[in-house]
C-alpha cells in the first residue's frame, strides 16, 4: 500500500491535549458563555460544567501539552522525540523550529491526524502567534500537493462512514499496544490532578511508535524491533 513512499522522508507524530483550565469554575465568564454555545448540541443532557472535561478536544478551548514525533532510521530503526511542557507557545515554537530545519517536502503522518492533530496544531499556532512551517501551510494547495498521510484514512480504503481507533488496528495487526497505561479520556485528569506530564509524554510516544509500526504493516514489512526504537 505504501511501498512507493520514502520512509526517511516521513515524520510520524501524535499530540496530547487538555482543557485550558483545571475546571470550568476557572474559565473566564465570557468563555463560559462561548463554551456553552459551542457545545450545546454535543452535550445533550449534560451541563456545560460537567461537559468541560471534553474541552481539550476543541482547539478553541484546549491546549497542546505534548507533541511526540518519530523518524525512521537506517537498519529498521526508529527515533522518537517529544516536545512537552506547560508553556504551549514555547512548545509550539520548538516544534516549528524542528520542522523548519527539515525538507519542505517532508511527509507528516499520524492516525486520524487530518481530522484532529494537523488542524489542531495549526489553530493553536495561529492563536499563539507562531508562524506555520511550510509543511503545515495548506491554503492554496491542491490536494495532491499536501504531504500529509493518515493511517486511519488509509485503513478506510475509500469508506467514509466509520472511525477505527489506533488501539483496534494494533490488535488486528498484532502490534504491541500503546494503551497499556492510560487512554485519551484520562489525559486531562493525569495532567491537572496528578501533575504527571511525564506519564502523558510516555503515552504519546507509544502512540507514535504504534503508528510507525502500522505503516510498516501497510508496507508488508517486518515490525521495528523494540531494541531499535530510540527515545531521545
Amino acid at each position: 500500500m505504501l511501498e512507493n513512499y520514502d520512509l526517511h522522508n516521513l515524520l510520524v507524530l501524535d499530540i496530547e491535549t487538555v482543557p485550558q483550565y483545571a475546571s470550568h469554575d476557572e474559565v473566564p465568564d465570557n468563555f463560559k458563555e462561548l463554551w456553552a454555545k459551542k457545545t450545546v448540541y454535543q452535550r445533550k443532557e449534560e451541563t456545560p460544567e460537567d461537559y468541560y472535561r471534553m474541552a481539550g478536544v476543541l482547539s478553541e478551548f484546549g491546549k497542546i501539552i505534548c507533541i511526540s514525533v518519530g523518524f525512521f532510521t537506517l537498519n529498521n530503526g526508529f527515533r522518537v522525540k517529544s516536545f512537552a511542557g506547560h508553556d504551549e507557545k514555547e512548545l509550539l515554537i520548538n516544534f516549528a523550529d524542528m520542522l523548519n530545519k527539515q525538507s519542505p517536502n517532508l511527509m507528516l503522518c499520524g492516525h486520524n491526524a487530518k481530522e484532529f492533530d494537523f488542524p489542531y496544531i495549526c489553530r493553536r499556532m495561529l492563536i499563539n502567534g507562531v508562524r506555520l512551517p511550510v509543511q503545515l501551510q495548506l491554503n492554496g494547495k491542491k490536494p495532491w500537493e499536501i504531504n500529509h498521510l493518515d493511517t486511519m484514512e488509509l485503513w478506510k480504503c475509500g469508506d467514509y462512514k466509520n472511525f477505527t481507533s489506533l488501539n483496534l488496528l494494533t490488535a488486528i495487526f498484532n502490534i504491541p499496544t500503546p494503551k497499556d497505561d492510560i487512554d485519551g479520556s484520562q489525559v486531562g485528569y493525569v495532567y491537572w490532578v496528578e501533575n504527571r506530564l511525564d506519564r502523558i509524554c510516555a503515552y504519546c510516544q507509544k502512540d507514535v511508535i504504534a503508528t510507525a509500526q502500522l505503516v510498516k504493516r501497510f508496507r508488508f514489512e517486518e515490525l521495528i524491533p523494540e531494541e531499535n526504537v530510540i527515545i531521545v
